[in-house]
């Protein structure tokens, strides 16, 4: 069976390890998965983020974050799913809880946040919210 959309998968995965207080989760590798890994790492919402290989195939080990036995992540929402695309231009872009959580947008120049795609400029496709 062939998963449809990684991205999701590994958002879910990892609120589900968040929940359980796991210190790692391990999910499918893709580039997009990889990036927003590494964004949500600069933004000091996950420790770290790696790519492993096992079995000839590659994964991602996602480290979680936690402060002071919370979880650094308190929502993580998919936006844009495979059944119905969400974009936006950079005047219309969204504010997550007034500026305290961060929107993750794809752009023409990459993955970035909300903040840094309103101040390039640039609209894209909204991948999830986190808070």
């Amino acid at each position: 069976m062939s998963m449809q959309d990684t991205t999701a998968d590994m958002l879910t995965r990892i609120r589900n390890s968040l929940k359980a207080k796991q210190k790692e989760v391990i999910v499918h590798y893709s580039r997009l998965n990889f990036a927003l890994a590494e964004l949500l790492v600069k933004e000091g919402y996950l420790m770290h983020a790696r790519e492993t290989v096992g079995s000839n195939k590659k994964y991602l080990t996602i480290i979680l974050k936690y402060f002071r036995g919370e979880q650094a992540i308190e929502t993580l929402q998919k936006i844009s799913k495979s059944s119905c695309r969400v974009y936006t231009s950079a005047k219309d872009m969204p504010r997550v809880y007034r500026g305290l959580g961060i929107a993750v947008i794809s752009t023409s120049s990459g993955l970035m946040t909300d903040r840094e795609a309103r101040s390039r400029n640039l609209g894209g496709e909204i991948i999830c919210q986190v808070v």
